[in-house]
């Protein structure tokens, strides 16, 4: 892999990323010697710029930063580490350098579970479509589910697209209610299907 480290520093840029939660952990810098380290032991190794030595992430608290894959960018003056941290990231103890939990996120998918779960819990004394689904009980979400499963089902089977994702994403909306009464989120369907992965 070509590498152009700064011509008057020696360094390069390194963006720290979680490789499951596809999170940016931190930023750091790597000179020849860092990146030599970094590839030999697996572990991602730094060149401080105000200690002026290399230093191993997790020398000292152990939450070492496990490397899955380096990448360089299109100009290759930039590395892009995907890794597995052995804990928070931080020096002040958060799980990245931005004070941001280190969690999975789906997008819109996980904005929409905390939108269910507000409205399953709003105390404003109005009675949402949703909250009305989780006070009639465990059943009657199932039972919505199989009924948006089975439109579907139906919708599959005919030509009109339309009407197949709307059906599709009434499916979704009403399997994310029913993950919450069972007291899961999405996230923990998706630990079952990386779990499979061979």
């Amino acid at each position: 892999m070509e590498i152009k480290y700064d011509a008057n520093t020696g360094l390069i840029p390194a963006i720290i990323q979680d490789a499951t939660t596809q999170n940016v952990l931190m930023l750091g810098y790597m000179n020849a010697d860092a990146y030599a380290k970094t590839i030999l032991e697996k572990k991602v190794t730094f060149y401080s710029r105000s200690k002026q030595r290399l230093w191993t992430k997790g020398e000292e608290s152990g939450n070492f930063l496990g490397v899955v894959s380096v990448k360089n960018d299109c100009d290759n003056d930039t590395l892009l580490i995907k890794v597995n941290p052995a804990g928070p990231t931080c020096h002040k103890g958060t799980d990245t350098c931005w004070a941001t939990d280190n969690k999975d996120n789906f997008g819109f998918v996980s904005h929409l579970e905390d939108v269910i779960d507000q409205r399953r819990t709003a105390a404003d004394g109005k009675k949402s479509y949703v909250a009305s689904l989780f006070e009639k009980g465990i059943n009657t979400i199932a039972q919505k589910v199989g009924e948006e499963a089975v439109e579907v089902i139906i919708e599959a089977k005919d030509n009109d697209d339309d009407l197949f994702l709307n059906e599709s994403a009434d499916l979704l909306f009403h399997y994310l209610i029913l993950l919450q009464a069972k007291g899961f989120r999405f996230k923990d369907v998706i630990k079952v299907l990386r779990g499979r992965q061979k």
